[in-house]
C-alpha cells in the first residue's frame, strides 16, 4: 500500500470511529430546542463524552441551549416597570348656610362670608382643579321666579369672589335651584320670624370641588 493510500485509510478509520462513539441523549435531559433535536424530534445529538452538541443551520444566540451553550442562553427580558398610578380624583361638597354668607334676602357677601370662602380658595389652590360647581338654594317663602333668581345671584356672588382669589373663571359653574330640594321638615310656624328661622337650612349654597392632589 503506497503512502497516499495509507493516509486515506487512516482518515476513513478516524471518521468511522468518531461516528461510532457519537451517541444520542434523551431530549428530556436538554432544554427543548429545535436547533438541537435530531430529525425524529426524539434526541439531542452529542459527542461521545456528552461535552459537545451539533447545531443545525438555524441556530442563533437567541435559541441557545443551556446544556450546550451555557452563558449564551437567552435570558427572559426584564418586564417594563408599571406606569405610575394616576393621581386619585377627589370630590368634596361643602354646604354653606346662606345666612352665614349673606344677609337675609340679599346676594352681597358679608365679611364673615368672605372669610369662609377664603378658606375654600386655599383648599382649591392645593389641587389640580377640574371643576367647581356652586349651587344656590332658597327657602319656600316667596315666588318660584323670585327665588330662582335670588339663588342664582348668590351662586354667582360666590363664583365672583373665588375668581378674585385666583380661581379660573372657566372652571367654575353656577346654578340656582330656588326653593327646590328643601332639607327641612315640619316648619309650619304661623309666626313669620319663627318660620324664617326654622327654614334657615334650606337657604344654602352648595359648593362641589373636583380635582387631583398636587402632591
Amino acid at each position: 500500500m503506497n503512502k497516499l493510500s495509507k493516509l486515506a485509510f487512516i482518515a476513513a478509520t478516524a471518521v468511522m470511529a468518531a461516528s461510532a462513539s457519537a451517541q444520542s441523549v434523551p431530549a428530556s435531559r436538554q432544554a427543548t430546542n429545535d436547533n438541537w433535536v435530531n430529525g425524529t424530534g426524539e434526541y439531542v445529538w452529542m459527542n461521545g463524552t456528552n461535552e459537545l452538541c451539533w447545531r443545525d443551520a438555524f441556530w442563533t444566540p437567541a435559541t441557545a441551549n443551556a446544556k450546550c451553550d451555557g452563558a449564551l442562553v437567552a435570558q427572559a427580558p426584564t418586564p417594563p416597570a408599571p406606569p405610575p398610578a394616576a393621581p386619585a380624583i377627589t370630590s368634596q361638597k361643602i354646604t354653606y348656610q346662606a345666612d352665614a354668607l349673606f344677609d337675609f334676602d340679599k346676594a352681597i357677601l358679608k365679611p364673615a362670608g368672605k372669610e369662609k370662602l377664603d378658606d375654600l380658595a386655599s383648599k382649591i389652590g392645593s389641587l389640580n382643579l377640574e371643576v367647581v360647581v356652586a349651587t344656590g338654594y332658597t327657602d319656600r317663602i316667596g315666588s318660584d321666579k323670585y327665588n330662582d333668581r335670588l339663588s342664582l345671584r348668590r351662586a354667582q356672588a360666590v363664583k365672583a369672589y373665588l375668581v378674585s382669589k385666583g380661581i379660573e373663571a372657566n372652571r367654575i359653574y353656577t346654578e340656582g335651584k330656588g326653593k327646590r330640594n328643601p332639607v327641612t321638615t315640619g316648619c309650619n310656624q304661623k309666626n313669620r320670624k319663627q318660620l324664617i328661622t326654622c327654614l334657615a337650612p334650606d337657604r344654602r349654597v352648595e359648593v362641589e370641588v373636583v380635582g387631583t392632589s398636587k402632591q
